[in-house]
């Protein structure tokens, strides 16, 4: 799940020792383990209430809490968003229908840690537009992590999302972004997926960020439905979401959220 852009920082920066890195990698790799099972449940008919509901049972069984169930009032564990809806979409009992694309985003909090990914999919054959949306927007997170490494700036990780995803023509939603993520869902920094002043801060080896880019076909303009949370393009044009959880360490940036045997 992401945040508005806030312009001034409230928190100080948590660097994580090894021992809570091992414990976030533990609870990224059952959100992944999660997003597997609900990929391979997205198909025609079935409903975003019925994903919902085997995520949390999964979670439970994990022993885990829903990072997003009564976040701020939030009332499920996933954020389900379909064809034009970017983010925070509520699952309900709408099937998924041929063609659509599904963007799923998932967090756990886990011995008190918390894990959080994304991923777009598409409901059976899709069309070469859309398949080409999802493609570039999982290239740009995938760029966005080769950035995460110590010496670089959050803005290095901001213009390679940026740069790729506009020379494809495509845009980048500002009104939210990424976020540090820890012992709170949400932590200092703001990981913005477009250029702003300034390079940001430096990254230091135990800092931990969820980078997660939200391209739209169209317009970067959005607006958020009348039930307070479902964002959604002003053009009505599609939009794909994707997040990985990323530790900076001294070998380069850690995808938590991936196994090692993923690539």
């Amino acid at each position: 799940m992401n945040h508005p852009y806030v312009a001034e920082e409230t928190q100080l920066i948590h660097l994580k020792s090894r021992h809570e890195l091992e414990i976030l990698r533990e609870s990224n790799l059952i959100v992944h383990e999660v997003l597997t099972t609900l990929k391979s449940m997205c198909q025609p008919g079935v409903t975003t209430l019925e994903l919902d509901r085997v995520a949390e049972d999964m979670t439970r069984k994990h022993r885990g809490r829903p990072a997003f169930k009564g976040y701020h009032g939030f009332p499920a564990t996933l954020c389900t968003s379909v064809n034009e809806e970017v983010v925070h979409g509520i699952p309900s009992k709408r099937a998924l229908r041929e063609g659509d694309i599904l963007s799923i985003d998932y967090g756990i909090c886990y011995r008190d840690y918390y894990g959080d990914a994304a991923v777009t999919v598409p409901v059976g054959k899709i069309s070469a537009e859309l398949e080409f949306l999802l493609k570039i927007t999982q290239e740009c997170l995938m760029r966005g992590i080769q950035q995460a490494v110590p010496g670089n700036h959050l803005a290095d990780i901001s213009a390679a999302i940026q740069t790729h995803a506009e020379i494809q023509g495509f845009s980048l939603v500002k009104e939210f972004s990424g976020h540090g993520v820890g012992r709170s869902l949400h932590e200092e920094p703001v990981v913005l997926n477009y250029v702003a002043n300034g390079r940001g801060i430096q990254l230091k080896p135990g800092l931990v960020l969820a980078i997660e880019p939200m391209v739209n076909q169209g317009t970067d303009k959005v607006v958020v439905l009348k039930d307070g949370w479902t964002v959604v393009t002003k053009d009505k044009k599609c939009s794909a979401h994707f997040e990985h959880s990323v530790a900076i360490t001294e070998d380069g940036p850690l995808i938590l959220s991936l196994p090692p045997s993923v690539k």
